[in-house]
């Protein structure tokens, strides 16, 4: 490989356009770049391992900010001209995405049990909105916003009206408040309910992550199971790079 690599030399070898290169210059995600005396950038290969780590970190769509802020935190290390202190943010980093699909998991395991019977509220009492919102820790606004999603639909007492959440419906906003923390967008808790108020209680971790075809623009979060797993493969391959980086640093010294 030549000393210096020019920005078209990095645009192709990561497979994006020269605008982009320089966009990831500008926002810090590559090493500052010198410039020849007649005024180009002459990049290295220290410049392109930390373009093709940025591109790792960014190739799949918005993973939530956890996991994001990880990855960031990953490739700054490396501008910095430390790739083993950006190997021990990677194996942080897969440990973050890890944590985040054994919650999602464990969200949807939660789901199959309570779609399958298993009860997920005990109390026998009705609650008005306001107790309801604090025996589950969230808003008001939250509980009213699940029910105009068509996510609960909560009996009103006929004599002033107001709400009335026994344990099916506190039990139904206790599986939801999961899912929803867990990562999953409210498109796909939406989607899985659909199906299971159409009495299919099988293949509901399905349903939560897969988009149906009219949801012309969904996130990544509307497929959260799928999105972690990717992240948790590329957070492999994010090790691996800054592996081989740190081995051919070693080389040249």
């Amino acid at each position: 490989m030549p000393r210096y690599l020019r920005t078209s030399d990095l645009a192709r070898a990561a497979g994006i356009h020269a605008n982009t290169v320089r966009l990831y210059e500008q926002w810090g995600l590559i090493p500052p770049v010198e410039r020849s005396p007649s005024g180009y950038r002459r990049f290295t290969r220290s410049h392109l391992d930390c373009l093709l780590l940025a591109r790792l970190v960014y190739s799949r769509g918005y993973p939530g900010t956890a996991i994001r802020r990880s990855g960031t935190a990953v490739i700054r290390r490396a501008v910095t001209g430390d790739p083993g202190g950006a190997l021990e943010l990677a194996y942080q980093h897969q440990a973050v995405v890890r944590a985040e699909r054994a919650q999602a998991d464990a969200a949807a395991s939660l789901l199959e049990r309570w779609a399958q019977g298993t009860a997920a509220e005990t109390a026998g009492r009705s609650l008005r909105i306001g107790d309801a919102a604090k025996l589950l820790g969230v808003t008001i606004d939250a509980l009213r916003n699940w029910e105009r999603n068509g996510l609960l639909d909560v009996p009103r007492d006929p004599a002033n009206g107001y709400r009335l959440y026994g344990p099916d419906e506190i039990g139904r906003a206790r599986v939801i408040r999961m899912l929803g923390r867990s990562g999953y967008s409210m498109m796909s808790i939406l989607r899985m309910l659909t199906q299971l108020d159409a009495g299919r209680t099988e293949g509901l971790r399905l349903a939560l992550d897969t988009p149906r075809p009219d949801e012309d623009v969904f996130m990544a979060s509307d497929r959260w199971l799928s999105t972690l797993a990717e992240q948790d493969e590329l957070a492999g391959k994010i090790i691996v790079h800054l592996e081989e980086m740190i081995r051919r640093q070693g080389e040249e010294e």
